[in-house]
Formats: C-alpha cells, structure tokens, sequence
C-alpha cells in the first residue's frame, strides 16, 4: 500500500473488493437444475477506526424459476412451502435486480472495484447466485465470477469452528437455532460471524500489515 493509502476503508481492507454477504435457500444442491427459494443480502460498512459491521440488507422469497427441481428432502429440511401464497415471492429477476442495485450502489459509495460474495461455505451460494443471474439475463452482475470469503473457512481458522452455529456461539454471537435454515436469519448470523472474524484479526494486531503500518 502507498504511504497515503487509509487503511480503515473497505476498498484498502480488501483490496478493492466490495463484501455482501449472501444466504440462500434452494430445493436442491444442483444451482442449473434446483429452484432458490429464499436469498438475503448484507452490506457492510467500515467505521473510521477500521471497525466492520452490517449496513444495508435486502431479502426476498422466491417463486421457483419455470421446470425448476424441488427436492422434497430439500423442502423438509428448510421447512419451506414453495405453494404458499402468503409467502409473496418475487420472481429471481426482481430479487437479484433489486440486490445489484444496492450492491453496486454500496460499491461505488465505498470506492470498490467489485462485489465478493461472503457466505457460510460459500461455492454453494455463489454457484445460485451465478446461475439465477445468468437465467434472468442480467448482465450488470457486481460479483466475482469465481472468488468468494468463507466464512466456514475463516471461522475454522480463528474460532475452531465450522459449522455455523458453533462458530457463532464460541464468537459470543446468539444463534436461535430454530431460526436457522431461513435466509434472512442465516444471513445476519453469518454478517456478525465475518465482522467479528475481521475485527478480531484486527484487535490481535493483524491489521493493519505491519510492513504497511510501518510506512
């Protein structure tokens, strides 16, 4: 980093990556061929002394893209009914229309290049995400086409843990159980697991570089 460079924004901290952290829910594990059916998306926002927190969140029930698989398995695990009406879904178009617009909106805020997915063992979200934006035709994606932060990966480097629950209870963050395998529940609890994660290296020493911070 430049002698100038202000190590407590978002564009410094990951090198120019925008995170939005991102849960789905689905009827299957096969993104081309398994309907979403629930997406949720948080932004995050530094403060000046480096500090990283949840900003801005959108979430959405989602009607099943046409011919879509829906495991009953799936379904059983999620507790979802893709049938009901009260569920008010949106079409994949209109959720992912609306989640792009906020995320390059928080990019350009930011002064970030791009968006990463963050996500709780992440290839799985990301390879929905892709798909549903490459069936709606959207071509305006702020995502990496490949990269992500795991934090299933991140959590079993600095708590120990993997499974997202147990990471989040040994970070001291409540995790409801009951709650989980919902998109928008998932998503907050993985947005407090990446900020503590991020701020925890922080507070060890870890950031800024000490070859930067030396400048």
């Amino acid at each position: 980093m430049s002698e100038n460079q202000n190590h407590n924004t978002l564009s410094a901290r990951f090198r120019g990556y925008y995170p939005v952290v991102i849960d789905v829910e689905t009827g299957g594990f096969n993104a081309r061929t398994d309907g979403m059916l629930e997406i949720a998306a948080i932004t995050v926002k530094m403060d000046n002394n480096g500090w990283l927190m949840p900003d801005q969140r959108l979430e959405f029930n989602v009607q099943p893209f046409e011919g879509a698989n829906l495991d009953p398995a799936a379904l059983a695990f999620t507790g979802i009914n893709p049938a009901d009406p009260e569920r008010n879904a949106v079409t994949e178009y209109e959720a992912l229309h609306a989640i792009f617009k906020m995320v390059r909106k928080g990019m350009k805020d930011a002064d970030c290049k791009r968006a990463i997915i963050v996500a709780h063992n992440a290839n799985f979200d990301h390879s929905f995400v892709m798909a549903a934006a490459e069936r709606c035709g959207l071509k305006r994606n702020p995502f990496h086409p490949f990269a992500t932060f795991d934090t299933a990966a991140l959590s079993g480097l600095s708590l120990g843990q993997t499974i997202l629950a147990k990471a989040c209870i040994t970070a001291g963050i409540p995790f409801d159980s009951k709650k989980a395998h919902g998109a928008a529940y998932d998503t907050d609890r993985t947005s407090l697991l990446f900020c503590d994660i991020v701020n925890r290296w922080k507070k060890l020493g870890g950031w800024p570089p000490a070859a930067d911070s030396n400048q």
